[in-house]
């Protein structure tokens, strides 16, 4: 269910995005500096089935027109090894694959945007993060620190005069380091790439 809604939700909000790119037939000479905002993700909380328990919020400051750094402090949990594609792989969500318990995050995000062409933008997003692994007794059994960077493509939509804004996009994520995972988590997590190709992503926020 999670992921049903999730994927028909990215789909929808590609579809206005391609419908309202237009407006950005020219540069502008101005821009708004500052931002808030978070991401579509924020729906999988609805699942009734291993609910992520996700918060992120995005503070974004504008240096230029075409670059942007943002701030995203953050923290959810998974029972799945990240290396299994959330929305195409069928492995996802199966008990065979799950942990033996989950893991919870608490992250923050750097992320740096340079706009291309038009709303077109490429992004490096670069998240330290603690980890916390609970057994299925709810019981904290060890700690850990992980390195996860994603590398986006998106375009940045324009919406009720630059008051709000959309990011459709697509990415690259990269578990670039951990520590060793406890038994039974390392052994899951250990079958999967370190790379999940073609994650969607969807970004949405309020200039200021």
């Amino acid at each position: 269910m999670q992921k049903k809604i999730l994927f028909i939700g990215f789909i929808f909000m590609m579809t206005a995005a391609l419908q309202v790119n237009a407006q950005y037939a020219k540069t502008d000479s101005t821009h708004k500096r500052w931002f808030v905002g978070s991401t579509l993700f924020l729906l999988g909380n609805l699942s009734s089935t291993n609910p992520p328990n996700f918060v992120q919020l995005n503070i974004g400051y504008r240096i230029t027109g075409k670059d942007v750094l943002t701030i995203e402090p953050k923290t959810w949990k998974y029972a799945w090894p990240n290396g299994i594609h959330p929305l195409f792989n069928k492995a996802y969500g199966k008990p065979e694959e799950e942990f033996p318990g989950y893991v919870r995050e608490y992250g923050i995000s750097v992320a740096y945007q340079r706009f291309l062409h038009k709303g077109l933008y490429a992004e490096l997003n670069v998240m330290p993060t603690l980890q916390k692994f609970v057994n299925n007794e709810g019981k904290k059994i060890d700690r850990g620190f992980q390195l996860f960077n994603t590398y986006r493509v998106g375009y940045h939509v324009k919406l009720f005069k630059d008051r709000f804004f959309i990011q459709p996009s697509i990415a690259i994520t990269h578990r670039a380091y951990h520590t060793t995972l406890p038994d039974g988590f390392k052994q899951l997590d250990d079958k999967w790439s370190k790379f999940i190709l073609g994650e969607p992503g969807f970004h949405f926020g309020f200039n200021f």
